[in-house]
Order: structure tokens, then C-alpha cells, then sequence
């Protein structure tokens, strides 16, 4: 039996995390490439978001992929495509080789995308597993900083260059294989008081799994409604020449910071976390909405968004075990994944839609987004309440 508690072997799990998030860890190499390549700028957009088609599909495909491989070789699988898609595009000037490249690279994050999450639910329970949860979630705000930040760094020696920042997969990957155990070597997991819900007597998948995608989708609707806004409202009040990109940082190391801290709360307060989480995203969203003008403000409000998000998602996937067998951990989590990813792509299609519905449509995208992140946020607190009540009720 191999011990899941070291810390080293909790370090080379976390990695597969930091390396999750690092397909737009390029985009600051586009408008090279765009010329370099003699394409438009839409054809190098594409190079940019088709992993995200990939990563949907294989999200999918993963719980098929480990019953057949087993989680660990699942995982090494796709950390290897990764590696090896993502350094293609350094050593050619091909655009169908490098979208193909791309493509690859998606399904390999697709691959393990679940598993990085469901697999905690397997090796961990209680406090342990609930701070890695948030540590996980950390570490990929962590990943596609530090990345897209030596990305940047490596475009000084031309757009192939930027492709190399994709060798990390292997040393993560190097370190995966010799500390973390497959599932069937693992140690039994000692049962803690705090995780009163013993996850080996579920035995079918709950319709609350349903239940959790629809408000994981939600719930990004709600964050991306306010930091793809911010741009264009910034520039309302700064002009079209203010440069947003060091507060979208620091609302990355903000969310960092509620993924590290998540274990914290989870310890405090319990399952009244996601309270909390709910009224600190509404309260982001009210100081958004209502700034009026008032760019301190407005910067507060998109601060600290990214920090309850990040306290509200671990938490999904914490209920998952309670939710589904073990068996079925990454499906489930494939699910919920599923729910994230459809809510960033049909944010745009609500928040216009929604501003249309209220009779502020056709307007700038700042000011559809004034009109429709209030609500938003009430929405936000309405769910607050009745999960308050659920939880008393429970309690009962």
C-alpha cells in the first residue's frame, strides 16, 4: 500500500492542477503569429479557444477512458498529450499542424480534467480532503498565472518560443508517476468525524447532481458576466486606451487566495460556507452594478469576485462523494464540469438576452451588463436564503 498523506505525494497531485489551465497561456503570442503566419485575426482566435472545444468533448470521454486505463494511467495519458501537443507548434509554421496541435492539446486536458478533481474525493476525506479541494482550485489560478507569465517572458525570443512554456507537463508528470498511487494501491481511508456521510453507502448518483451543474453553469454566467464587462466599463469611464490587465490580476490572485482559504472555512463554518460565498458574490455584484461612475468602487466589485467563487466551487465538488459512489466519482464530476464550461460559453447569449428582456438591449456590452448583474446578484441571494433554510431543516 502506498500513503496519499505525504506531502510530496499531495504536491505531485496538485501539479497536474497548475498545469490545467495553461491553453491561454499563448494568447500573448497571436498577433505575432498572425503575421509570422500570414493568417487573419480570426483564424488565429481559433488556435485560442479550440482546446476549450476538446476539452468539453473529453471532459465527457474521461470516465470511459479510466475504466478502461484506471485513473492514474488516465491521467498520465492526457498530462502527456499536453506536453507533447503543446511544444508542436515550436518546431513548425504550419497552421493546420498547429491547430491540430491545439485540438490534441484540448483533449489531453479533457482527458484528466475530472480525475484532478475526482480522484480527491478517492484519496482523501474529511478536513484533508475539503483543503485540498481548495488548494487544487488554487493551484490552477496559481498555474495559469505563473504560466501566461513565462509565456510572456519567452515571446521575447520569438511567437515559437512561447510554445515551450508546455515542458512543465513533464516534470509535473515525472513527479505524478513516482508519488501518486493508483487507486488500487492506495491506503483505506480512515473515517473523520467531520465527514459524517459515509461515501461508501451511496449507491446510485442523486438527482441533486443535476441540480449542482445548472448552478455551477450559474454561477459562472454570474462571474464572467462581470469580469468580461469590466474591460468595456472601464473604458467608459478611463477611455479606450485604459489598461485593465493588472486588476484582472490581482482578481486572479484574489480567487487564489479563496481556493488556499476554502479549507479554512470549510473547518469554521461548514456547510454555511456556501452561504457565505453566495453573499460576498452578490455583494461583488451590487458594488459592480451600483459604482455609478465611481471606478474605486467598481474596481472593488470586480476584486473580489474571483475570491468567493473560488470558496463556492470546491464546495460542489466536495458534496459529490455524498452524491454519487466512488465508482462513479468522475463521472459525476465530468458533469459538473460540463455545467462550468456551458455557463462560460452561454454567458454572452444570456446576459444579452436578458438585457433585451428588461428592455436594455442593443446597447454597449457595458451597459447590458449594468442592467442585468443586479439581478444577478439578487438571484444569488435568493438561493443564499433557501439554502439557509435547507440547511436548518437538516439540522433538525
Amino acid at each position: 500500500m502506498v500513503k496519499q498523506d505525504s506531502l510530496l505525494t499531495k504536491i505531485a497531485f496538485l501539479g497536474i492542477s497548475f498545469v490545467l489551465t495553461s491553453a491561454y497561456a499563448i494568447n500573448g503570442a497571436l498577433p505575432q503569429m498572425t503575421e509570422a503566419l500570414h493568417i487573419s485575426s480570426t483564424e488565429a482566435q481559433v488556435l485560442a479557444t479550440t482546446p476549450s472545444i476538446t476539452v468539453t468533448i473529453f471532459v465527457l470521454l474521461s470516465s470511459f477512458i479510466a475504466a478502461k486505463l484506471g485513473d492514474k494511467n488516465t491521467i498520465i495519458l492526457g498530462v502527456t498529450l499536453v506536453g507533447i501537443a503543446g511544444m508542436i507548434p515550436f518546431f513548425t509554421d504550419s497552421y493546420v499542424i498547429i491547430l491540430a496541435s491545439r485540438t490534441v492539446l484540448g483533449a489531453g486536458f479533457g482527458i484528466f480534467n475530472s480525475l484532478a478533481v475526482s480522484m480527491i474525493a478517492v484519496m482523501y476525506n474529511g478536513k484533508t480532503r475539503s483543503s485540498m479541494l481548495g488548494y487544487r482550485a488554487a493551484a490552477e489560478q496559481v498555474g495559469q498565472a505563473v504560466l501566461t507569465l513565462l509565456a510572456g517572458l519567452l515571446l521575447a525570443f520569438g511567437w515559437h518560443a512561447t510554445f515551450l512554456v508546455y515542458l512543465i507537463a513533464f516534470p509535473i508528470l515525472f513527479l505524478f508517476i513516482k508519488r501518486v498511487p493508483d487507486t488500487s494501491e492506495m491506503t483505506p481511508l480512515k473515517t473523520e468525524t467531520t465527514d459524517s456521510t459515509q461515501v461508501e453507502e451511496v449507491t446510485r448518483i442523486s438527482p441533486l447532481v443535476l441540480v449542482l451543474t445548472l448552478f455551477a453553469a450559474f454561477l459562472v454566467i454570474d462571474y464572467m458576466a462581470i469580469q468580461l464587462s469590466f474591460p468595456f466599463m472601464a473604458a467608459d469611464l478611463k477611455g479606450d486606451g485604459y489598461n485593465t490587465s493588472p486588476i484582472l490580476s490581482a482578481m486572479l490572485i484574489a480567487a487564489t487566495i479563496g481556493g488556499v482559504t476554502y479549507g479554512w472555512f470549510m473547518a469554521k463554518f461548514g456547510r454555511f460556507t456556501l452561504q457565505i460565498g453566495l453573499v460576498l458574490m452578490a455583494i461583488s455584484n451590487f458594488l459592480v452594478a451600483f459604482s455609478n461612475g465611481n471606478f474605486g468602487m467598481l474596481i472593488l466589485g470586480v476584486l473580489l469576485i474571483g475570491f468567493p467563487l473560488q470558496l463556492i466551487s470546491p464546495f460542489i465538488f466536495n458534496q459529490l462523494p455524498k452524491l454519487a459512489p466512488l465508482a462513479r466519482q468522475s463521472l459525476v464530476t465530468s458533469i459538473i464540469l460540463i455545467g462550468f464550461n456551458v455557463g462560460v460559453f452561454i454567458e454572452p447569449i444570456v446576459v444579452a438576452a436578458f438585457a433585451k428582456m428588461i428592455g436594455h438591449g442593443g446597447g454597449s456590452a457595458a451597459s447590458s451588463a449594468y442592467a442585468t448583474i443586479p439581478y444577478l446578484g439578487s438571484v444569488l441571494l435568493i438561493i443564499a436564503i433557501i439554502t439557509v433554510i435547507t440547511n436548518r431543516k437538516q439540522e433538525k
